[in-house]
């Protein structure tokens, strides 16, 4: 640490050997030449340089923030922690959130005069041994231009605010000696409207800071091919910081399990007779045949420890890198894509760095807990979007088991065709495509490389392309842009048709057109805002069965809710941990999104569009993929035959899963027994005998105990995974066993005569004991962000859904039973609702509901009943869907069953209050006290239904939790309709077939004390 008073000038260090003239960085103003994609720094390489490095990353560094880069620091310093943006560690500097807009008006490649621009500082011992070796700094990443100094002396600039850039600082360092670094980042730059991400604007050092030593002869870089018939491959390149190689030099490799790797021989000699040896960069080649080798896959992640060496010309080995090898083929036959020779399935998500506490700066154990997420709810790919990941992601998605696809940091989306096209911006497109190719190359994680993101198509991409297909052909590359406009175009720089957010008509149309070209595989779909991700099953229903089609990845994993302390409107930075929990920010936080912070323009919520919230709590949409995405699948059979079960895997077999069955009645509660999986090869079924008197024991329908049935398949890990300890659930597959029975005719009794018969006032409406308020009819729904974005709320609100009035028409008493009829008034015209209420031997009150929507009136939110509930129902039992969150067109992921949770956990805590909480295929449900009464409801056929403490009324009009108010009392709605969620935030609609219309509505529901 710095021993000095923050603001104490450095001491100017004794003069070093006359520095080469070099000019001035500040005078080639980096942050507007795009032309200048970096200066001095080092060739991207995939060595190994962990071991023996000396690690900058602390809260040590002096720092100060300038209003512009033209301006001269002054001698006001406080200290910082890096990696950590500056916007999330209390300056004047906030984050700012837009989707595609550019954050200022004035043209590529010009950026703002106000230009926040971060000058970090600190001193660092050089150790004396590494005296007469080379010393490289590295920087992990930096946005967006780095200008880098060292002892006063500038060092290099670099630009790609997601690569590490590197620079030789031997020449300006003192052995032995405290030396001071100097990492000056400016913020908005040329750079900048090429990485016009959705996401956060922040400005800072995000990855680590390091500094590494060589021997003067050393590995320049290793590249190793390792195809899945177990022929590995290695090219090294060396060099020497004195230019001139050593005659004599050697280099040699060993394979864990396998042994030394063979020269080739071969090869050499093609070098000297091409005239390909070179006396500045050294070339070699070494090979081996791994026998019986086992195969690296998502699935079976296997790998291979790897060393390689590099001798002086006496044997003494100057360098080593240490590489983990996973040996696996992709390639493209036809409209499919290859793994291992086998067609595999992409189930995948859109993952950005991110971290609600430090914004893009994400340590490899938060890296870690992401990847392991990810694993448990049945994803096998993940998309970088839209830049390279931290190295650390790639090494943890080798050794857990998921496929990549690397996308390089250009989206010019605010001027993207103009860009594309652009001469002064090609050499920055081919760089930031190379060199994430040049790292990334040895991971067998990645499957395909793309060239970015939402950038039109133009002669910059084509020149990417070239360079990468030259570079690496063992990988099929992606664009989106390329194929935009013509699915069937040949002679583009795409392998792969990754169109976004295209509807489920468009891909098995196209599929089945006779016209494509190339495997089908959307880079994304079903946007993940608030309660959203609606038809997912109905999009993997068609993939799994339609040939051409191959999968996608969801955006996206995060909601990049930005942790607020309330009482500032900063964020609350990396001090705040433990302010949240469960997806809900503590007392005196909230979860910002744009605009919160005072950035203009904005694009406010749509930063909230992920799986999980912003501490990783997954979202009820998680569910629902994973049972999609299970690897166990469960079937019925003919009849007298056990159900079937089926082995979705690609590449592995069950043994690895343990099984239990649930059987749940309706009206006999659960029952388990163990289930044995057979033995099962990928892609495999057999039938699975039931445990004998599992079903023989199910109570006759109708008799007590009887009723609908269910049989569960739950299946959990057999053992600790990588991803997953022992225990954990995988699947749950289920099948009905028994169909619910008709109901029988209730037998209501003369309301005139008990004494106990509904109080209905001269309104119509009930008046009961355990009501606050009556049940009435209700057509409207808190819009999600789907009905906002996708126009159905202003829909709604034009036919005053959202503020219905009812008006009373008549109540008849006739034969023990009082019919009331109201009208609600819309701009299509008036509902018509009657309610027919009748007294049950049982004290049940039966109530019979029937609503008639009139012609003009289509793709209402909800058909249905709301009422609210006397204080203190603080517990929910129901069997239906459960027990997370369902909807009509998201409820794969909720098996029928007996459920239970308290009132306040049924919600769901989306960024921006909405429609939430709503349980589908509900057939009865019991709201009771801490004492167990209460009251009880059972529904004529399995209905929506959702119990929160809060209005629709009240979750519309707030635009944060912190403004919201829970209810003492219950808000119940027993919906006989209810339309789906759809992804219209950003894409495709809900189905026709989960909307609602004009029509008659009946449904009935049964009331009863507890």
């Amino acid at each position: 640490m710095d021993p000095r008073p923050l603001n104490t000038p450095p001491t100017d260090p004794p003069p070093l050997d006359p520095p080469p003239s070099y000019p001035r960085p500040m005078d080639l103003r980096p942050w507007e030449s795009p032309e200048l994609t970096s200066w001095r720094r080092l060739p991207m390489h995939a060595v190994d340089r962990g071991a023996g490095a000396l690690s900058l990353d602390d809260d040590h560094w002096r720092f100060q923030l300038l209003p512009a880069p033209e301006v001269p620091p002054s001698e006001d310093w406080r200290h910082l922690k890096v990696p950590g943006a500056w916007t999330t560690q209390d300056t004047d500097d906030v984050p700012q959130y837009t989707n595609w807009r550019m954050p200022w008006p004035d043209f590529p490649p010009h950026s703002p005069a106000a230009n926040p621009t971060g000058v970090h500082e600190r001193d660092v011992d050089i150790p004396a041994e590494w005296a007469g070796r080379r010393v490289i700094l590295h920087v992990g990443a930096a946005t967006s231009v780095l200008i880098a100094e060292v002892n006063g002396r500038a060092v290099g600039i670099g630009k790609d605010s997601h690569l590490a850039s590197e620079f030789d600082i031997t020449d300006a360092v003192r052995t032995g000696e405290a030396n001071t670094v100097r990492l000056t980042v400016v913020k908005w730059s040329d750079a900048s409207h090429i990485e016009d991400q959705d996401h956060w604007w922040h400005g800072g050092i995000t990855r680590p800071v390091l500094l590494y030593a060589t021997d003067p002869l050393h590995l320049a870089d290793v590249k190793i091919s390792a195809p899945a018939d177990g022929r590995l491959r290695v090219e090294v390149q060396v060099r020497h910081a004195d230019g001139p190689l050593p005659a004599g030099w050697r280099v040699s490799g060993h394979l864990d399990g396998v042994g030394g790797l063979a020269p080739d021989e071969e090869y050499a000699a093609w070098c000297v007779r091409e005239d390909r040896v070179s006396d500045f960069l050294g070339e070699a080649r070494l090979l081996a045949t791994v026998p019986d080798v086992r195969r690296w896959s998502a699935e079976t992640p296997e790998l291979y420890g790897l060393d390689i060496r590099l001798h002086r010309p006496d044997g003494s080995i100057a360098d080593t890198s240490r590489h983990r090898v996973g040996f696996r083929t992709v390639e493209i036959v036809g409209n499919d894509l290859l793994i291992n020779g086998e067609r595999v399935f992409i189930r995948g998500v859109n993952r950005h760095d991110f971290h609600p506490l430090t914004g893009r700066t994400v340590t490899p154990d938060e890296m870690r807990a992401d990847l392991e997420t990810i694993k448990r709810f049945g994803f096998n790919a993940v998309r970088t979007s839209h830049y390279p990941n931290d190295p650390a992601l790639l090494d943890l998605a080798d050794e857990l088991g998921l496929y990549l696809v690397d996308e390089a940091d250009i989206e010019s989306h605010d001027h993207a065709h103009e860009i594309a096209d652009d001469p002064r911006y090609l050499g920055a497109f081919v760089d930031r495509v190379s060199r994430m190719v040049l790292r990334d190359k040895n991971h067998a994680c990645v499957i395909v490389w793309s060239l970015g993101n939402e950038s039109d198509y133009g002669a910059n991409h084509d020149a990417a392309a070239g360079w990468l297909r030259r570079y690496d052909p063992t990988r099929p590359l992606q664009y989106e842009g390329a194929a935009k406009t013509d699915w069937s175009g040949a002679d583009i720089a795409s392998d792969i048709l990754c169109p976004m957010y295209a509807s489920l008509d468009e891909i098995t149309a196209h599929a089945a057109s006779g016209e494509q070209t190339r495997p089908l595989i959307l880079c994304e779909y079903s946007h993940a805002m608030g309660n959203s991700n609606g038809t997912l099953a109905d999009h993997w229903a068609a993939i799994e069965t339609t040939p051409g089609l191959q999968g996608g990845f969801i955006w996206e994993f995060w909601d990049h809710g930005i942790l607020q302390r309330l009482a500032t409107g900063r964020p609350a930075g990396p001090s705040a941990s433990g302010a949240y929990a469960h997806g809900v920010a503590a007392d005196g936080y909230r979860w910002a999104y744009g605009g919160d912070f005072g950035d203009v323009p904005n694009d406010g919520a749509f930063c909230a569009d992920g799986l999980v919230f912003p501490d990783r709590t997954p979202k009820p949409a998680l569910y629902e993929h994973r049972e999609i995405a299970a690897p166990v699948r469960l079937a019925r059979s003919e009849p007298g035959r056990p159900p079937r079960v089926t082995n979705a895997q690609h590449f592995r077999d069950v043994s690895w899963l343990t099984a239990e069955w649930r059987l749940s009645v309706e009206d006999g509660g659960t029952r388990t027994a163990p289930a044995v999986l057979p033995h099962l090869p990928p892609g495999t079924s057999a039938e699975l005998p039931l445990p004998h008197g599992l079903l023989a024991e199910l109570p006759a329908a109708g008799a007590a105990g009887g009723g609908e049935a269910w049989l569960t398949l739950h299946v959990t890990t057999r053992h600790d995974e990588p991803w997953a300890p022992r225990g954990t659930e995988v699947c749950a597959p289920q099948i009905q066993v028994r169909e619910r029975p008709a109901p029988a005719p209730p037998a209501a009794v003369s309301v005139a005569v008990s004494a106990h018969s509904p109080d209905i006032d001269a309104e119509g409406l009930l008046r009961h004991p355990l009501l606050t308020c009556p049940p009435t009819l209700s057509l409207w729904r808190a819009p999600t962000d789907n009905d906002l974005l996708g126009g159905a709320a202003d829909h709604w609100r034009t036919l005053g859904l959202d503020r219905l009035v009812r008006e009373p028409v008549s109540v008849d008493r006739t034969d023990g039973r009082i019919r009331v009829r109201s009208a609600y008034p819309t701009g299509a015209g008036p509902v018509e609702h009657q309610q027919v209420f009748a007294l049950l031997n049982d004290d049940g009150l039966l109530i019979e509901e029937t609503a008639v929507l009139p012609e003009g009136l289509i793709d209402v939110a909800r058909v249905g009943t709301v009422f609210e509930t006397v204080a203190g129902l603080n517990h929910l039992q129901w069997y239906g869907q459960g027990p997370w969150e369902t909807y009509p067109d998201r409820r794969t992921g909720g098996p029928v069953g007996h459920h239970r949770a308290r009132v306040d956990g049924l919600f769901t805590p989306y960024l921006r209050p909405q429609e939430s909480g709503g349980r589908s295929g509900v057939r009865r449900f019991a709201l009771l006290s801490d004492t167990g009464t209460g009251l009880g409801v059972r529904l004529d056929a399995p209905r929506q239904v959702s119990v929160t403490r809060y209005r629709a009324a009240d979750l519309a009009a707030a635009s944060h939790h912190d403004e919201l108010a829970p209810r003492p009392r219950c808000v119940v709605h027993l919906d006989a309709a209810h339309r789906g969620l759809g992804t219209a935030s950003c894409g495709p609609d809900t189905l026709p077939r989960y909307r609602l219309g004009p029509g008659t509505y009946r449904w009935s529901w049964v009331l009863r004390p507890l």
